[in-house]
């Protein structure tokens, strides 16, 4: 039996301006933006070429603006996902090098932290 990760939440203080983040600025594709009701605000957003999507809005999590950590991306090039993030005016880290891979690490502006992963040469 397959157990696949499909749906991640992330918790902002602000929704309109989160979705204008990662879509605008990170590059995921916006999936859905539905309001339930007075109390609920479903928003899914995709990362490109992942099975896995985020979502965020009003009554989806407990969790508070900022609390998640570490979510990581697997990408294939550190450097030029660097320069995306970089030209879409997201402050990133500069590129780590590290014997697993290397990295490049971002906040939202809620100050949920992200890690991009260039996996290490198999060879």
């Amino acid at each position: 039996m397959d157990w696949k990760i499909e749906l991640v939440a992330i918790p902002v203080s602000d929704v309109d301006r989160a979705i204008a983040f990662y879509r605008d600025q990170v590059g995921f594709a916006l999936d859905h933006d539905h309001r339930v009701d007075g109390g609920i605000r479903f928003v899914q957003l995709t990362p490109p070429g992942s099975a896995c999507s985020i979502v965020l809005g009003t009554g989806i999590t407990e969790m508070a603006p900022g609390s998640q950590k570490g979510v990581q991306i697997v990408i294939a090039d550190a450097d030029a996902a660097h320069a995306q993030l970089t030209n879409a005016g997201v402050s990133p880290s500069e590129v780590t090098d590290m014997p697993w891979g290397r990295f490049v690490f971002f906040a939202d502006p809620d100050g949920n932290t992200w890690s991009l992963q260039e996996l290490p040469s198999r060879g």
